[in-house]
């Protein structure tokens, strides 16, 4: 697949990780979007592959950008896919597939991301998302997985039962690189349902938590601490402001709390009913 790309880079990497962090349809609270950003903010990468947009992206709905002067057609910037290189703060390597996701040729696209993570070595892959879900802004952020072997999804945690949603060009990357065994793991932020279409700064941090945790990845926060603290602030004041809103704040953190103390003391959001979430996130996003 390699016709997909064009490799401008070639350094000697040892077992770097791979995170995906492509824009795409599922990211409730901006939160990969925002993780993304933080991480890259102040990190020196290097652009090791391109990919063709050309083949890859339908430009009528992601349209590049015209610069004017005085009436001037001076050039356009065109949306980009790149897999980009860097070091953590720890001295990991890191490779980092960003840009827009693919509107065409997915399998392809993702055969040659798997085919590049070969090239250079990546010993495992994880991609960050978020999606709205039934718990409240009152409690820290939690992180679901999904992932290519049971080891890996329990290290995280993941839905119990039987879920079929939309899926983004990630899990079609970490399904591919499961039939190439490549280890890969999604790492899914849970956004409070009534925030999910602003950004949630908090879950941009448990994003990146997550990576320190799972896979020792170390980056800088930057501001998400103080930006979590407002927007948990601006909420409690919307939730106030309706006795309605702070009684079901109030049910979101008995549902949560009772994963906690394993002693649920009202029935759990189901499968189903992350789902249905996150089915009418996605029209919504339409």
């Amino acid at each position: 697949m390699a016709e997909l790309y064009e490799l401008l880079e070639f350094p000697d990497l040892d077992s770097p990780t791979l995170i995906l962090g492509l824009d795409g349809w599922i990211d409730a609270g901006f939160a990969c979007a925002n993780a993304l950003g933080t991480m890259l903010e102040d990190l020196d990468t290097v652009t090791l592959a391109a990919f063709d947009t050309d083949a890859l992206l339908d430009h009528r709905s992601r349209r590049p950008t015209m610069h004017l002067l005085d009436g001037i057609n001076t050039g356009l910037t065109w949306p980009s896919i790149e897999l980009r290189a860097g070091v953590d703060r720890v001295g990991n390597e890191v490779l980092f597939l960003v840009g827009v996701e693919p509107d065409h040729r997915w399998r392809a696209f993702s055969a040659a991301v798997v085919d590049l993570a070969h090239q250079f070595g990546v010993s495992t892959v994880f991609g960050l998302g978020a999606y709205p879900a039934p718990v409240p802004h009152t409690r820290a952020t939690r992180l679901v997985s999904t992932a290519t072997t049971i080891e890996l999804a329990t290290r995280i945690g993941n839905v119990q039962g039987r879920m079929d949603v939309p899926a983004g060009v990630h899990a079609a990357i970490e399904r591919c690189a499961a039939d190439e065994g490549l280890p890969a793991t999604g790492l899914w932020a849970q956004i409070p349902h009534y925030a999910a279409g602003m950004p949630y700064p908090d879950g941009a941090f448990a994003l990146i938590e997550g990576l320190r945790s799972v896979a020792g990845l170390q980056f800088p926060l930057g501001s998400l601490v103080d930006d979590a603290r407002t927007t948990r602030h601006r909420l409690d004041e919307l939730v106030a402001n309706s006795e309605e809103h702070v009684a079901m704040v109030r049910q979101l953190e008995v549902q949560v709390d009772s994963v906690v103390d394993t002693t649920p003391a009202v029935p759990l959001p189901s499968g189903d009913d992350l789902a249905a979430e996150l089915e009418q996130f996605l029209r919504e996003q339409e």
